[in-house]
């Protein structure tokens, strides 16, 4: 599998919001975005940083529950 790009946090925030979330608000230096389901509400806290960590796109990913496709393509 190949590695993750090193996104910023504008691109992350774009992907996040052409997928059904929305910024929620702003807390300091993170985002929040936020998506309404049937089966419940999903938030994912984004680092305003100029580059996202391998680490920290891999678990936003995660609490996303979108597809690790959606940012390798980016």
């Amino acid at each position: 599998m190949p590695r993750l790009r090193i996104l910023s946090a504008n691109k992350v925030c774009e992907i996040l919001l052409e997928h059904g979330f929305a910024k929620s608000r702003q807390a300091g230096s993170h985002i929040v975005m936020r998506r309404e389901t049937p089966e419940g509400t999903r938030i994912v806290i984004v680092p305003n940083h100029h580059e996202v960590r391998r680490g920290t796109l891999k678990s936003i990913i995660e609490q996303s529950g979108l597809s690790r496709d959606l940012f390798m393509t980016r």
